[in-house]
């Protein structure tokens, strides 16, 4: 038997989820056939046939979990094992896992209850290890299973976190444990704004002008090394809400393309995003990300940034607000901006001067 493991889809994957199956256990197929579509942190992916052959044994089911180099498909002719197709290659000489599986949290000791409070429990569908024991020495009580069902009575019913939501989780949870963040705020008049401005454009160009005069939030920072490195092109990530979670294409060397170029490319990549049809290479490498969190609502935020990266820029809802004129109170649209930074490697006056040269750029007419 040959087996064709789940190759590397992208940098740092480690599992994806199956998504849908395109063949079953028997058929032929051909080389570069697809076979499955598994979804990974960002984006689903089409896997195709490294070769031709009749499949013997499909490993996984759609919604489960699949580790990078385990087995995806076993053909029943052949005796060599795969290292991956064109989406990826896998280094061989390791032993791989037998089959894909779900993440399996540790077992928990039994709780302590009498047999009554546990035929309660079965009645009530109530799980023994999720309710808080109040009796002596840890005793799970009638009262503790009665009040633990009628909490979970006004819930839907526990379910694991899946594609986007799931790599959202795992993601922010690695920005916390990494990132030292701090945030700096502003606001930007645009009153003087022709009608129709493209209000994203103008933030991706503002970026560009803020990033040209201070490099130091346009880098990558590696903590296992304590290395910065400062990027000279400006490939700007730019979060995308698609209601399924949310996803961050890149808009690629922004500095040295026209409005007409830039908007066309945002078109596309917030299409493809949404439809998530969107290639993996489109995910990836992001030198620093705008969150344009205003088309919904509010005013500024703490933004989460994710590692290599050393900053995010947020902007706001516009609104008209009373502000200080030509020495007057006059009623101005106005962009709430804000910066949040990694203090570890950007210093507080290398993000103040960054908003400076944004806000300024945005306040100029168009």
């Amino acid at each position: 038997m040959r087996q064709f493991m789940l190759p590397d889809l992208g940098e740092g994957l480690e599992e994806a989820e199956i998504v849908t199956w395109y063949v079953n256990e028997g058929d032929h197929v051909v080389t570069d056939q697809p076979l499955v579509s598994v979804e990974t942190d960002k984006a689903v992916v089409e896997i195709p046939s490294p070769s031709s052959g009749r499949i013997a044994h499909l490993f996984g089911a759609k919604g489960d979990i699949v580790k990078v180099g385990a087995p995806l498909v076993e053909f029943a002719e052949g005796a060599e094992q795969d290292t991956g197709t064109i989406v990826g290659e896998l280094a061989t000489g390791e032993e791989q896992p037998a089959a894909a599986t779900r993440s399996e949290s540790p077992a928990r000791p039994d709780a302590q209850a009498f047999p009554a409070v546990r035929a309660l429990a079965r009645k009530l569908n109530v799980a023994l290890d999720l309710v808080e024991a109040t009796g002596p020495g840890g005793t799970i009580t009638r009262a503790d299973v009665e009040r633990a069902a009628k909490r979970m009575s006004h819930s839907g019913p526990a379910e694991p976190l899946r594609g986007l939501r799931r790599a959202m989780a795992q993601r922010m949870a690695a920005a916390h444990a990494e990132i030292v963040p701090a945030t700096v705020t502003d606001e930007a008049d645009i009153e003087d704004w022709r009608q129709g401005e493209d209000v994203t454009i103008r933030l991706v160009r503002a970026i560009a002008a803020a990033c040209k005069a201070e490099p130091a939030l346009n880098s990558w920072y590696h903590s296992d090394t304590a290395e910065r490195r400062l990027i000279e092109r400006i490939d700007l990530g730019i979060a995308v809400d698609t209601g399924g979670g949310l996803i961050v294409p890149v808009l690629r060397n922004v500095a040295e393309r026209s409005v007409t170029d830039l908007r066309a490319g945002l078109d596309r990549l917030r299409a493809d995003a949404i439809a998530r049809s969107i290639p993996p290479e489109e995910l990836r490498g992001a030198t620093i990300t705008l969150s344009n969190f205003g088309m919904i609502g509010g005013r500024f935020a703490n933004l989460v940034i994710v590692p290599p990266q050393a900053a995010i820029i947020g902007a706001g809802r516009i609104s008209n607000r009373v502000i200080a004129h030509r020495g007057q109170p006059a009623v101005r649209r106005v962009l709430p901006l804000s910066l949040t930074f990694d203090h570890r490697v950007v210093t507080g006056g290398e993000a103040a001067r960054f908003l400076v040269v944004l806000k300024s750029d945005l306040e100029l007419t168009s």
